[in-house]
């Protein structure tokens, strides 16, 4: 092969080589810009009311650990369905769980010569959250897209699709949904920092559970106190009471006799003695 000949070749093919090498760096990034995002939603980690709540501390440890890994697939999951029928005057939802937290989901959708109302909801313990805000789309000209990483976890993706604004047109939907999990090196490091953030909400939450301990057992030392007053209070009491009860029982029969005596005296000074009268 000549000089001339390989310059040729090296020509045709730098092309094909850049290409492959900007697909590479392209690929690249995009990873780092997950890692980066899915560090960045761990280091942010606030474990839930109910979890910190719980009896048991088994829930607690199942979302800072995440995926077990000795079962954990990182291969994506694939939702698809074509031309679905959504009625006219109603509406389509399609939940989609997710239970590993750096997940990717990507979504594609169009419709049959119609427009339609879509959106993305994520829905969690806390609330909901508008992934994509609801809106009328254009489906039926060009597919819409999108990609978005899943924070916190479990978490039920809901992809709406509303056609109750029309009320003449049933439209149909076809989508496909993909959901990559993380990989195992992000799911390592996304369960140490979830673990340290944990710790410093479970230390911050006994802190204050000492202190409410404090209080209570103060609180319970007093009432003790008090009922143990109470008490001998009401030991005195009775005993004055059986006195009280001896005297009025002693007054019951004592006034009894004045009351017999006061009787017969005014009758005898009203009628005189019996033995009186005999005599004359």
């Amino acid at each position: 092969m000549t000089a001339k000949e390989v310059v040729e070749e090296d020509a045709a093919t730098a092309p094909e080589s850049d290409t492959a090498t900007a697909e590479e760096e392209a690929i690249d990034l995009e990873a780092r810009a997950i890692a980066e995002a899915m560090q960045s939603a761990d280091a942010s980690y606030v474990p839930s009311p109910s979890l910190l709540s719980a009896d048991d501390s088994a829930p607690l440890m199942a979302q800072v650990d995440g995926p077990d890994l000795t079962i954990f697939n990182s291969k994506p999951n694939v939702y698809q369905a074509k031309a679905v029928p959504v009625h006219l005057r109603a509406k389509l939802d399609i939940p989609i769980h997710v239970s590993a937290g750096g997940s990717v989901v990507e979504y594609e959708i169009n419709t049959d010569l119609y427009d339609i109302g879509f959106g993305v909801t994520a829905e969690r313990e806390e609330g909901i959250t508008n992934v994509k805000e609801k809106s009328r789309v254009d489906s039926h000209l060009e597919p819409v897209t999108g990609k978005f990483l899943v924070g916190s976890v479990p978490c039920a993706l809901v992809f709406s699709f509303d056609n109750e604004y029309s009320w003449f047109r049933e439209k149909k939907v076809s989508y496909k949904i993909t959901v990559t999990p993380p990989n195992v090196e992000n799911v390592v490091t996304g369960r140490r920092l979830r673990a340290k953030k944990a710790l410093e909400a479970v230390e911050k939450d006994q802190a204050e559970m000492d202190e409410r301990y404090e209080t209570v057992a103060q609180k319970r030392s007093e009432l003790e106190d008090a009922i143990l007053r109470l008490e001998r209070e009401l030991t005195e009491k009775k005993k004055s009471m059986d006195v009280v009860a001896k005297e009025e029982k002693w007054l019951d029969k004592k006034l009894a006799v004045r009351k017999e005596q006061i009787t017969m005296l005014s009758q005898r000074l009203k009628n005189g003695w019996a033995d009186e009268k005999s005599e004359k």
